[in-house]
């Protein structure tokens, strides 16, 4: 995909669900990983640098998607939650298969005439092939000034995903 130099948003935002859709997405993936592979454990008792993620692990624990580990007393994933991340996985996969040769703009038309949503596919495609994992690198390869180094806080503020929104709607 190609990538696009912005820091602001062109074409308007995202909805409050997308955006807890998208946000949840990257946590489970970081709950899911081994620490060694850039999981992250996350304390029921969030430290100050990830305190903008407590209202999305309670949503995501609302939909019975992790719980706490009581031994731990930190976010786990359920087997809701395993099971979901896995149909996102495959998501991910099709999408990849079937247009990693493809062209943007032929990519998404095919989106577009299947009524498949092309901000989703965008960020499926990013979110499994790691460009999301180590969102610092992601901000200074746009060129976003200034680089927010906490990433927990890039991660819930609208610029993030509205950058992703921006590369296929813009």
């Amino acid at each position: 995909m190609n990538e696009l130099i912005t820091t602001e948003s062109d074409t308007g935002s995202l909805s409050d669900e997308e955006r807890q859709t998208y946000i949840g997405l990257y946590l489970l993936k970081k709950l899911d990983l081994k620490p060694e592979d850039g999981g992250i454990r996350f304390p029921v008792v969030l430290p100050s640098e990830y305190a903008p993620l407590d209202e999305y692990l309670q949503e995501l624990a609302v939909a019975d998607l992790i719980a706490i580990d009581q031994k731990t007393a930190a976010w786990k994933l359920t087997k809701q939650g395993i099971a979901y991340l896995g149909e996102v996985i495959d998501e991910a996969e099709a999408l990849i298969d079937e247009f990693d040769d493809a062209e943007e703009d032929e990519m998404l038309e095919a989106l577009d005439q299947r009524g498949l949503d092309p901000v989703r596919a965008r960020f499926l495609w990013g979110w499994y092939e790691d460009e999301f994992d180590d969102l610092v690198l992601f901000q200074q390869r746009r060129g976003v000034k200034p680089v927010e180094n906490l990433w927990a806080f890039y991660l819930t503020d609208k610029r993030f995903l509205d950058l992703i929104a921006d590369e296929v709607r813009g």
